[in-house]
């Protein structure tokens, strides 16, 4: 069904559990999935919604402008147009477009640039630390998180999104995470070495929760 929410026509998919509450929750497009009990009627789910309308359509906000900035192609902190066709057979910057032959040839591109990109800042922000222990460098997409360091096997796993962001802000995720080797919670004398390093880090770190 749709409901409106402001001046917004909303679809909401209405999922049935056995739960005693009711929980809103919105997808990566921005839609109202609502999770409540078996046998509740459309009249008391539109009701409810009705109700929390300012904080759903805070909620809303939130996930359409993340539903818009991940329909976007963006490359080190620069959005570019995408433009396919067949004719490319490598891809190509110019100006605020990039150009490749299909989807498959620019995850791959996106895909050698972070793993470049990545190892290179990397290897410049650990002429920041002395003693650094040997670790080793993984990627993957992570939902929440920019980086972690795993302890365990001196690993430092980096999100793949954060390609997306400039040189600074990666920077600054990859000191964050070599200063859990020395540190392993978010102390007082972790943010000191973290400063070190980075000095304006608060500015980045506000910077990358844009």
């Amino acid at each position: 069904m749709n409901i409106e929410l402001g001046n917004n026509t909303i679809l909401v998919t209405v999922v049935y559990k056995n739960n005693r509450n009711m929980y809103f929750r919105f997808n990566e497009n921005a839609d109202l999935i609502v999770t409540c009990p078996k046998g509740t009627l459309d009249e008391e789910i539109v009701k409810l919604i009705k109700k929390n309308e300012s904080s759903l359509l805070k909620m809303y906000n939130t996930a359409l402008d993340k539903k818009n900035y991940n329909e976007k192609f963006y490359l080190l902190g620069k959005e570019y147009k995408r433009v396919f066709d067949d004719k490319y057979d490598e891809v190509k910057i110019e100006g605020d477009f990039i150009y490749a032959k299909d989807d498959i040839a620019l995850e791959k591109y996106v895909k050698d640039k972070y793993t470049e990109v990545f190892t290179k800042e990397a290897e410049a922000c650990a002429k920041c630390f002395k003693n650094l222990p040997e670790y080793k460098l993984k990627f993957r997409f992570m939902r929440t998180r920019w980086g972690v360091n795993n302890s365990r096997d001196n690993s430092i796993t980096l999100n793949t999104e954060l390609i997306k962001k400039d040189e600074r802000l990666i920077d600054y995720v990859i000191i964050h995470e070599m200063a859990h080797f020395y540190e392993h919670n978010h102390s007082k004398d972790f943010w000191n070495i973290v400063s070190l390093a980075c000095p304006d880090y608060k500015e980045r770190r506000k910077a990358l929760r844009k």
